[in-house]
C-alpha cells in the first residue's frame, strides 16, 4: 500500500515526501478536530472506578 502511495504521489522524491507530511498532518487534523469529538460522548475516559 505505501509503495503504491509513494509511485502515485507527484514530482522527486523530496517533494513526495513533503506531500506525504502535509497529508498525513491533513488527517491528523481531520481526525483531531472532526472525528474525536464526534466519538468522545461514546467513549469515557474520564470515569473511573477505584474499589477499595
Amino acid at each position: 500500500m505505501y509503495a503504491w502511495l509513494w509511485r502515485m504521489l507527484p514530482g522527486r522524491p523530496l517533494t513526495r515526501a513533503l506531500t506525504a507530511a502535509v497529508l498525513v498532518a491533513v488527517v491528523g487534523a481531520v481526525l483531531w478536530y472532526a472525528v474525536f469529538p464526534l466519538l468522545e460522548p461514546a467513549v469515557t475516559l474520564d470515569e473511573v472506578t477505584v474499589r477499595e
